[in-house]
């Protein structure tokens, strides 16, 4: 791997230059995005027809540390001639919100669309009287439905610090929705058309806009099928009736007509082969992404000029995300309607002609490795629950509202514990989540936490971690020499292990080791603030001690930061607070081992109170 020795200030000397997985190519490519220093990324959102569950926000989280992660001043990558660069660096990154077109067939396009299985689930609570009595949704009303989801999605996903969410807080055009980018995706269709990419079918009343996936050489590529095997399995994927009409079974919706639709609006500017123009309908799921990520990543002039010129790379955007569940149909048909409207001929290449393999002449990569609609597509695989899918029936369902507020049996859980959970399993493995996970996250939060209010941390605990006498001691009475010397290397560490595919666990661990090293020094002096202030670094990547702290509660003995009074606690409080009156230090000291081996750290404060901690 290329070595990167940068100037103080920028980058991290002798770090390597960021190379991650790219699912396209299915290799590790050093990321080389057209303009290093602005870099544009879009991310499949919601399908605003429920709440987003953890599964969903574990996709959304782990591009949001990769976005993070091309922001911060730690990392490398290529520019344009080869070369690396540090920095500094901008992300444009646009997420959009699906409100319209996803059916629930995914493949056929066939089904009904999820908004008014939406509206049929709300009716049913609400006739069963289990909707909150502050819910007044109109459940006939398939945009009502979509504001509610969509606002409940962007309060939990600022709770959880995606910062496309934030942003978008003051800049709506950064979480678009469907419905409000029909246009687009009419002139897309229409321009798919004209240059024989896409294709009217069916009766009248019920005709369909396909696009002709044997126009498109590299269709395939991007999740390994092939047209023959996917002319095999079709019997499988969709109706009979949209099979007959279909000039290759693979072929998959642009636009359906259908006056009866809940959401309808006018079709694109296409005809059938009788000459007819189509009446009212609806898009398909696949080309609203394909308008939102130009449209919105690169403007609306841009956008215009694409449709109308082409260019002669298969690149439109950097990065593209998604669930690995996205990659089969919906970025695959995502890449080839892209590709096929906004690039020449000489990118499509000749129709009909076999595919070439990835990252040789003639292929969508353009000899690069890198290419295809989007420079570099990212995918975070799935999310299990003790180790079981999540299911509903199982009992083993969540999303982060269930988290915040806990349940039966259960605490409560602060978002940053909830967010560090979901992001520290490697996006290209299959994320655990448990209950115990969320506990230890939760106490690593609260150890990280100390570091940045100037406390430093206790020894132990902590994946990765040493003891509190090791690194350099900095913070606990070292010289500022070798203090120096242990951030330098942690920082190094840290920025190896997210220059390496994001290895984020490699990352963390390396956090956890600075964390130990730091100690228990005195706070406020110069030691514990470089020190607070790296782990703030640390942390703008990470993005988990900038979101809201947990509330206190208080009792006459005991200060409750994030955790509740549990009257277990509250009896081992009292019993140490009269074994110390009694000058049984020995006793005290026990007990402060047994809050230890109980997931507690205990803090003696003013007013002789003692401040309790999951720690």
């Amino acid at each position: 791997m290329a070595q990167h020795s940068s100037s103080s200030g920028s980058g991290s000397p002798g770090v390597s230059v960021f190379r991650l997985y790219d699912t396209l190519t299915h290799s590790l490519l050093p990321v080389r995005p057209a303009d290093p220093a602005r870099i544009t990324f879009y991310s499949c959102g919601p399908t605003v027809y429920d709440d987003a569950h953890i599964g969903n926000f574990r996709s959304f989280l782990a591009a949001d540390v990769l976005r993070r992660w091309l922001e911060s001043s730690m990392c490398v990558v290529e520019g344009g001639d080869g070369q690396p660069h540090s920095g500094p660096r901008s992300v444009r990154h646009v997420m959009n919100i699906t409100d319209v077109g996803h059916m629930t067939d995914d493949v056929g396009g066939d089904g009904e669309d999820r908004m008014e299985v939406a509206g049929r689930r709300i009716a049913e609570a609400k006739k069963a009287g289990k909707l909150p009595a502050e819910v007044t949704i109109d459940p006939r009303d398939p945009y009502a439905i979509a504001a509610f989801y969509a606002g409940r999605f962007k309060e939990d996903a600022v709770r959880l610090g995606l910062k496309v969410a934030i942003e978008a807080e003051n800049d709506a055009r950064l979480m678009p929705r469907a419905s409000e980018n029909i246009d687009g995706m009419r002139r897309v269709i229409e321009r798919l058309v004209e240059l024989g990419h896409a294709y009217v079918a069916g009766p009248v009343g019920a005709r369909a806009v396909y696009f002709d996936v044997r126009t498109f050489p590299e269709y395939g590529r991007l999740s390994g099928n092939t047209l023959e095997s996917l002319r095999e399995g079709a019997g499988e994927r969709v109706s009979a009736g949209n099979q007959e009409q279909k000039r290759h079974p693979a072929d998959f919706l642009l636009w359906k007509e259908d006056e009866s639709h809940l959401m309808k609006w006018d079709s694109p500017d296409v005809r059938a082969a009788d000459g007819s123009a189509l009446g009212k309908g609806y898009p398909g799921w696949h080309i609203e992404c394909t308008v939102m990520a130009a449209r919105g990543l690169l403007g609306d002039a841009a956008f215009e000029g694409l449709l109308k010129r082409g260019i002669d790379e298969p690149s439109v955007i950097d990065f593209h995300s998604g669930g690995e569940d996205n990659i089969f149909p919906h970025h695959e048909c995502e890449i080839a309607q892209s590709v096929c409207a906004f690039c020449s001929e000489n990118v499509v290449g000749a129709k009909g002609s076999p595919r070439p393999e990835p990252g040789t002449q003639g292929g969508a990569s353009g000899g690069t490795g890198q290419g295809g609609f989007a420079r570099h597509w990212f995918h975070a695989r799935f999310l299990f629950v003790e180790g079981e899918k999540m299911s509903k029936s199982k009992g083993n369902f969540f999303n982060a509202r269930d988290l915040f507020a806990g349940g039966p049996g259960r605490a409560p859980f602060e978002p940053a514990a909830v967010r560090l959970e979901l992001i520290r399993t490697h996006y290209r493995s299959n994320a655990n989540f448990t209950i115990q996970g969320m506990t230890d996250a939760a106490r690593m939060v609260e150890r990280w936490r100390r570091v940045v209010e100037g406390g430093g941390a206790s020894s132990g605990g902590g994946s990765g971690g040493g003891s509190g006498s090791s690194g350099a001691g900095a913070g606990a009475g070292a010289d500022a020499g070798a203090g120096e010397v242990m951030r330098a290397e942690a920082r190094r560490a840290f920025a190896e292990a997210m220059s390496d595919d994001l290895n984020i666990a490699g990352a963390i661990g390396v956090v956890n080791s600075f964390v130990s090293a730091c100690g228990g020094g005195a706070e406020g002096n110069a030691e514990a603030a470089a020190n607070a202030a790296l782990m703030r670094e640390f942390d703008a990547v990470l993005g988990v001690l900038s979101l809201e702290k947990p509330k206190e509660s208080t009792t006459s003995i005991g200060v409750f930061i994030g955790c509740e009074p549990d009257p277990a606690v509250l009896a081992k409080l009292e019993e140490r607070a009269a074994a110390k009156k009694a000058k049984d230090f020995a006793r005290s000291d026990a007990i402060r081992d047994e809050f230890a081996a109980m997931g507690y750290a205990i803090k003696d404060v003013a007013g002789g109170k003692v401040e309790v901690r999951r720690g």
